[in-house]
């Protein structure tokens, strides 16, 4: 099949494919005659499989490991299990930060009740004066 039918069937834009080519997400495919590239059932599958990995925001680095670890089945599956928590610990500190952002943020919109830059206490408060 052609870049664009695995494009739509993958969920995965050209470019896209064509930077996981690069990066060595997803083997060179076989060309054509005319040049094209010629993908095959088993790139759908990878292409999903990283596109599901993406929207759990693994890292291209731990994504590659995760596709190269599936060549031998029969292996151990503790490093996936590590990327796996690795990336949910990831998510854990960022909502933390995030719950963090939104209080600090709160603060500052309830902050100024004046009419004029010259007296906006959040524009204070972001600059560091005293109150």
């Amino acid at each position: 099949m052609k870049i664009n039918e695995l494009a739509a069937r993958s969920g995965i834009t050209s470019k896209t494919i064509r930077y996981y080519e690069d990066v060595g997400l997803l083997p060179e495919p076989a060309r054509s005659e005319n040049g094209y590239r010629d993908y095959s059932e088993k790139d759908v599958e990878r292409l999903i499989f990283i596109r599901r990995c993406r929207e759990l925001q693994i890292p291209i680095d731990e994504l590659k490991k995760l596709v190269n670890v599936q060549v031998n089945p029969g292996a151990s599956c503790l490093e996936v299990d590590q990327i796996i928590k690795d990336q949910l610990e990831k998510v854990r500190s960022l909502q933390q930060e995030l719950e963090l952002l939104e209080k600090t943020l709160g603060q500052l919109a309830v902050s100024c009740q004046n009419n004029q830059i010259r007296d906006c206490e959040i524009l204070h408060r972001l600059k560091g004066v005293p109150q």
